[in-house]
């Protein structure tokens, strides 16, 4: 199944470029392995993948992509080195590309390679209620970002477990008719801004103006 991610990097003229990672989103681990001297993961410096990343980032259009991925023989590493977007902003990313359900995680590396890790949230219910039978992927959830301690992240696991639970109760209120649709998403984000309080950040993003 894998731990699928995006990751998107800073480019010289503010802009990202957007790659994806079948397994970055396990542990979180593309916060300790992606580095100005191994921008794509991987266990090793390489400087192929260097002067690859480097070409990325100044590349305008598809054209220009494809042939520098040609002609740089690069190693396969932890992030697919072809971009799915490039000179894009974090805002189109989250609402256009990032996958709320199947990507279980999104970094954003900037210039200086800082990388901040978020772990995602689906709005989604039609797992968690009967009377709901649909709801989009894309453009509809939360981003909250994770503590971190001697390079590992803290509580990650808990945060995860707490939404899913949030959910099931939510879904239940929504067929009990509690809440409606737009009622349930409104309540899960206010409590992921109580549970995040001042010591996380959290991006939200809804398919339909709030």
């Amino acid at each position: 199944m894998g731990h699928r991610a995006l990751i998107a990097y800073e480019r010289p003229d503010s802009l990202y470029n957007c790659h994806y990672s079948h397994w970055g989103a396990c542990n979180l681990r593309l916060k300790r392995d992606i580095t100005p001297e191994r921008p794509f993961g991987g266990d090793r410096d390489n400087e192929a993948a260097r002067c690859l990343f480097d070409a990325l980032a100044e590349a305008t259009t598809d054209e220009t992509v494809n042939r520098v991925l040609k002609e740089t023989a690069a190693p396969q590493s932890q992030v697919d080195q072809h971009p799915l977007v490039i000179g894009t902003t974090i805002e189109t990313i989250i609402t256009e590309h990032l996958d709320y359900l199947h990507h279980e995680a999104f970094y954003v590396v900037d210039a200086e390679f800082e990388i901040t890790a978020y772990r995602t949230h689906w709005f989604g219910l039609q797992y968690d209620s009967r009377t709901i039978e649909h709801a989009p992927t894309v453009g509809n959830g939360a981003l909250r970002t994770v503590r971190w301690y001697d390079g590992e992240p803290v509580g990650d696991g808990f945060a995860q477990g707490e939404f899913r639970a949030l959910k099931a109760v939510v879904g239940e209120m929504v067929d009990q008719g509690v809440f409606s649709p737009a009622e349930a998403v409104e309540y899960m984000c206010k409590k992921l801004d109580a549970w995040a309080g001042t010591r996380d950040e959290i991006l939200v993003r809804t398919p339909v103006e709030r």
